[in-house]
């Protein structure tokens, strides 16, 4: 990927020098579906971004003026032209605008340069920032999935579902706001 920047932020492919910043965030995780990538030490988030920085779908955050890692963006590309989108933040970060100017950037990217046509993104029903955030993003809500999929489980072992809303946002409605 090709290197964006915002007024406050750097989108680049990850680094060697980001396994802090991702240790910072995944070594707890407060959303239920990054648990799968929750990490313990150094080792482990050197490992991972060793493959992040080898797949383009994986975008890290950083601030412009010190370089550090505050989160990532991703995707997942459905053919032939929708994507899935996420986003992960260290919560040092959060409430300073960090999430919107990065996705603002990110849509962008998206939309123009990979030539999108759509983009959705899940969000559970208890993450309230994020629900938000889609919002502000123009996103709307197309859907909400009862007990859609499980992350985690109950102390008797048995798997606690999630319920999950859908949030989508087509080309032609973000260039309305987004003009080229």
């Amino acid at each position: 990927m090709q290197q964006i920047e915002t007024h406050r932020l750097i989108l680049r492919n990850f680094s060697e020098t980001d396994s802090q910043g991702l240790l910072e965030y995944l070594a707890n995780p407060r959303v239920n579906c990054f648990l799968d990538d929750k990490i313990s030490t150094l080792e482990e988030a050197a490992l991972k971004v060793q493959k992040r920085s080898e797949d383009d779908s994986y975008v890290a955050v950083c601030l412009i003026d010190s370089g550090h890692l505050i989160g990532e963006l991703f995707y997942l590309k459905e053919e032939p032209d929708t994507y899935s989108i996420g986003w992960h933040f260290n919560a040092q970060f959060e409430g300073k605008g960090y999430a919107s100017e990065s996705i603002m950037a990110f849509l962008k990217y998206l939309f123009i340069q990979l030539g999108a046509r759509r983009l959705y993104a899940y969000v559970e029903d208890d993450n309230y920032r994020s629900q938000k955030l889609c919002e502000r993003l123009g996103m709307r809500k197309e859907g909400y999935f009862i007990e859609f999929v499980s992350m985690t489980k109950y102390e008797d072992g048995s798997p606690k579902y999630e319920n999950t809303f859908q949030y989508a946002l087509l080309k032609k409605e973000w260039l309305i706001n987004n003009p080229i």
